[in-house]
């Protein structure tokens, strides 16, 4: 494996971290399967009690207790299944990371939940402005956690991978790779993000919070969860990157 030392340098990071965008063009969109919290049990309707005769035995009331909801729960994984990797904690012009690894290596899924859209052609032309085709192959994740998680320049979607197809932490989905515009570097572009209009939404897609605490936690075996900042995004912004 090559040393990754060689792209910590701010010069190469800059001309990398600028071109990485979306993808090509949307595949159709799956029902995702959401992990709602537990609906609270119905009301126990209370009634008045029926005229007791003078001496005559009441009945024993029941007091009817009803079940916590409990929260389904998730587990992370660091995306790209390799010893040899390295990221930023920034990305120009708006909030994702690129996690540089070798050509070929896997990209797995952070977490389980329903593959929302791929794109298994590389049509972006050089020198193109930025926009859906940025990113060449690419996978769009709906987690079980209610988050987007996007992966591009992939060199291929692993076989089997595509919309409403289920998968679970740490399944394949791909290969890092320099596809769409990545200056010809191997890495993954790594974004986060709510799931809004769930496809085609590529400014959205992309990244809109920070992923490096996560990716942080997650490399050291961690399972700090971005649903709090990314459910506070979307109340502020409403979807509007």
């Amino acid at each position: 494996m090559r040393v990754l030392g060689v792209f910590t340098g701010l010069t190469v990071a800059a001309a990398l971290l600028a071109g990485c965008g979306g993808t090509g063009t949307p595949t159709a969109t799956p029902t995702p399967r959401f992990a709602a919290a537990a609906e609270s049990p119905a009301p126990v309707p209370s009634f008045p009690p029926d005229p007791v005769r003078s001496g005559a035995a009441k009945p024993e009331s029941t007091a009817v207790s009803p079940s916590a909801p409990t929260a389904k729960k998730v587990a992370y994984v660091f995306p790209v299944k390799t010893s040899n990797a390295d990221w930023h904690t920034t990305h120009s012009g708006y909030k994702a990371t690129d996690i540089f690894a070798d050509c070929g290596q896997p990209v797995v899924a952070t977490t389980s939940g329903v593959v929302l859209e791929i794109s298994l052609k590389d049509i972006y032309q050089e020198g193109a402005p930025d926009g859906p085709n940025n990113g060449g192959l690419s996978v769009s994740l709906l987690g079980d956690d209610g988050v987007r998680y996007y992966g591009s320049h992939l060199s291929k979607v692993q076989d089997g991978i595509k919309a409403g197809v289920r998968v679970t932490a740490g399944q394949p989905l791909g290969k890092v790779g320099h596809t769409g515009n990545a200056s010809g570097v191997c890495h993954l572009h790594y974004g986060i993000s709510p799931p809004c209009a769930k496809v085609g939404d590529w400014k959205v897609r992309r990244g809109v919070v920070w992923p490096y605490p996560y990716l942080d936690s997650w490399r050291k075996g961690g399972q700090k969860s971005p649903v709090a900042e990314v459910t506070s995004w979307e109340k502020a912004h409403a979807c509007k990157a």
